[in-house]
Parts: C-alpha cells; structure tokens; sequence
C-alpha cells in the first residue's frame, strides 16, 4: 500500500510558514506560539472527550498552560479512546496494526500516520498524526537543519545526489522507520537512495551494508555513530560519509569529537521524540534550538513548579502544537532541559536549549584471548520490548561474559517475564556472537536513574 500523498496546498503554506519563522523576531515566533496553542485547546474541547472534561467552563482564548492538570504516558494510554479527537481511532485496532510489520507506514484509515514508542517509562505508547501534523515534522526537518556542506547544498539544495543510510531498529513502527519508509514511497526518487540497515544485526553485518552502499549521510544514534566510528578507525569499515546525523540519545562532546575524527566530517544532532518527531536541530554554531513556534516545553521541578532560564528541571512538559487528532497538552515527556538566558550568536530568535538525553553503555561482552562482540544498547532494548514483551527492566554488565536483568515487577508474572526475557535475550547474543553470557534475573528492583532523570536500561557496574 502507497502512503498517503501530503495536500500540497498544506504542505506548501507549512513550508513557507516554517521558513519565515526561522528568521522572525521573538515577538513574532511567541504570537505564532499563542495561536496555536489557542486553536489546539479551543479543537481538544470540542473533539476529544478527555479534554472536555478537563477544558470544561474554562475559557481557552487566553488560557495559562500551568493552570491545567499534568498528563502522563501510563494515563492517557489508560483512557485512549476518550483521548483521541476521532472517535475511529481505536487502541484495540491500533494495537494489531503495529504488531503487523508489514504495514509499517500504511496510512490507518487511509489517513492517518502511526507509529509506536519504546517502553522507557515502563509504558510503551501509540503515537496517531494527520496530515497536517505531518507537514509540520516534514517542514521542520527539511528545513532547519544545518547545512553541513554549504558548497554541496549550494549545487545540490534538495540533495538529489545524496545516498542516505539509516541505521537503527528496522522492524517495527517506529517513528524513524515510519518516516523513512514514508518518503520512500512518497518520492520514487528516493527509493534507490534512502536505504535502512538494522543494528539487531552483527556489527560485521552492519560494517558490511555500509561499505556496499558507500553512503554520503549516515544517520543513526550516538551510541551506533561511535560504534561504527571504532570499525572505521580499524579499517573494516571503508564507507566514508560526508556527513553524519545523530539523534535519539546525549551526544556529548567527547563523542562528537572522536565521531568527527574517525570519518573526517561534520557531525549535527537533533532533538526529538515520539510526541514530537522535531523539537529541535542545531544551528551553524552548534547550539540546539527549540522548534518554538510548535512546540511548547516547560521544565519544572518534581513538585511540578517551572524553573527559571539557565535550571535544570526534574523534567519537561510538553505541549505538541500540530497534532489536534491525539491531543498532547502539558505531557509528562520525562527528559530534562536547560533553557539558555543568552540569545544564539547565529541571530535565529528560536530559543537556544541543552537537553540532558539518554546516554547508554555498549557492551563488549566475551572472554580473553576470544576477542570481543560491541552489542548496542537499543540493539538489547529493541529485542527485550519486541520480541519479549518486557518494558521495565535494566541490564547492567558485571563482567566479560556476565549481565543482570532485573525488574522492578515483583510477584509471578514478572518471574515469568524475566524467564522469558533471559531466553530471548540469551538467543540474541548468541545471534551476534557472543556465546557462553550468564543471565541471571532479579525482580522487584528497579534500576537506577541517569543524569537525565530517566532509567538507564544498559549500564555498565560501577568499579
């Protein structure tokens, strides 16, 4: 099945819009920022049976955002068919629709686009756009991300010329996989030039796709860009990319440096999540600038107060400007963000913001003297939440060939879960090599958090 075109008048006037915006003044990206939060309650109140609960006798002209309840993953996930604004969305038919691979980017409904979020809360959750909240990610994409080679984009501006490689989780409705698949079938140019490899494979098997399709971009997570920046640096990996696109958990410095290094080209991270496929992109001076005029985040400490300019919160709320068919009002995104007092130098008035992301260990498991196999940890995650069912758990490395899976389920069914898990896990390592790894369980014993406030699912033992 095709996907379903964009309305070109709709895809345009976003375009356009988007454009503008990343040049106007504060003024001007704050009133773009009060309509629209306007039109999404003013729309939440009359299609969506949850919100008009919650709306219900309140005014939403000039409606203050911190005067209304916080909404949470597990909540809403809880009362879906009262959540969404179409009364034909759901969670039941949702459900078995992800669950069928081959239907990954089909339109639901002939109209609607879906993907599913990992389960790092302990919840996995169904994501539902239209149309118009697919204009704005598209907008957003194209054209606030930095130009990495100006000469290149001066010759080539729509990068028809590019071979892109997307390395990640392949398999299932994800939102990467979504979109990539997505404009494989909207645009037959890209058919032959936009191509995906998944990490659930060996490492020479992703070495192996690269150096055969010798990509210009390669776009993938931090921890993956440092993985295949080790096979790089060692000589088996000989694609030479002119530059790389990361995204989905903490880049730090360190690692876009030796990224950087090892392949001779510019790295640029981006921001954002499931709720919002864009939040934001870095600017030509490397500073991560907040999609502004779409999205609204508010972080706020763990009573729930905000905090001010140049504070970290405990996390960050939420509100998705695009997407009126599943309302995302002051949502409990868990990540935490820093806003920056001072403007950016690049004179773009979009806010300037540091994101405090998950940041996961490789493992390098097997015994001396038999050489070493690099697992990805959302290689292990992807396989714990697919193909396991488990959602809550972390795996933590306690010696070459030795992990702990715990849980912070108690009772029979988390032993069950754990079973189940340490079966399939134990098959996936030795898929990839690394035969002979120990996994012992322990339930009732949740892990532990990072710096990003968030549970941190693979990890290594302290010293």
């Amino acid at each position: 099945m095709s996907a379903q075109a964009p309305d070109p008048w709709v895809a345009g006037a976003t375009a356009v819009d988007v454009s503008l915006a990343s040049r106007a003044s504060c003024d001007a990206i704050a009133g773009r920022q009060a309509r629209r939060l306007a039109d999404l309650l003013a729309s939440a109140k009359l299609h969506s049976p949850l919100f008009r609960r919650v709306l219900k006798g309140r005014g939403t002209d000039h409606l203050r955002l911190e005067d209304l309840p916080v909404t949470r993953k597990r909540e809403l996930m809880g009362c879906f068919d009262d959540w969404v604004a179409d009364p034909r969305l759901r969670l039941d038919a949702l459900r078995r629709f992800v669950a069928d691979p081959r239907r990954i980017a089909d339109p639901f409904l002939g109209r609607y686009v879906v993907w599913e979020s990992s389960g790092s809360t302990g919840e996995p959750g169904i994501f539902v756009q239209d149309a118009k909240a697919m204009a704005v990610y598209d907008a957003l994409e194209g054209l606030r991300r930095p130009a990495l080679r100006p000469l290149q984009r001066l010759y080539d501006p729509w990068g028809l010329m590019d071979r892109i490689a997307f390395v990640g989780a392949t398999g299932g409705h994800f939102a990467s996989s979504v979109s990539i698949e997505r404009l494989r079938r909207l645009q037959s140019t890209l058919s032959d030039r936009l191509h995906s490899i998944s990490f659930l494979q060996p490492v020479q098997g992703m070495v192996a796709e690269l150096n055969e399709l010798a990509p210009t971009v390669i776009a993938t997570y931090p921890s993956a860009a440092v993985l295949l920046a080790e096979e790089r640096i060692s000589g088996r990996l000989q694609a030479s990319p002119g530059e790389i696109w990361t995204g989905g958990e903490e880049l730090s410095p360190a690692k876009r440096e030796f990224v950087q290094q090892a392949f001779g080209c510019p790295v640029a991270n981006s921001y954002g999540a499931s709720e919002f496929l864009a939040m934001g992109s870095e600017c030509e001076r490397g500073n991560m600038h907040l999609n502004g005029d779409w999205v609204i985040l508010e972080p706020v400490d763990a009573s729930g107060r905000p905090v001010g300019r140049g504070e970290i919160g405990a996390t960050t709320l939420l509100t998705n400007l695009a997407n009126h068919v599943q309302p995302l009002i002051r949502y409990d995104l868990g990540d935490r963000v820093t806003f920056q007092s001072a403007s950016c130098g690049c004179g773009s008035c979009l806010p300037v913001i540091e994101v405090q992301g998950r940041s996961e260990d490789t493992l390098h498991l097997g015994r001396a003297g038999k050489g070493s196999v690099s697992v990805l940890p959302l290689a292990l995650t992807t396989v714990l939440e697919d193909r396991a069912g488990l959602f809550d758990f972390q795996i933590v490395q306690e010696g070459p060939c030795r992990l702990l899976l715990r849980t912070g389920m108690c009772g029979t069914q988390a032993e069950l879960a754990l079973q189940r898990a340490r079966r399939v896990l134990g098959e996936f390592l030795e898929s990839q090599g690394a035969v002979g790894v120990h996994v012992h369980c322990r339930s009732g014993e949740p892990g532990r958090a990072g710096r990003s406030g968030k549970v941190l699912r693979v990890v290594l033992a302290p010293p």
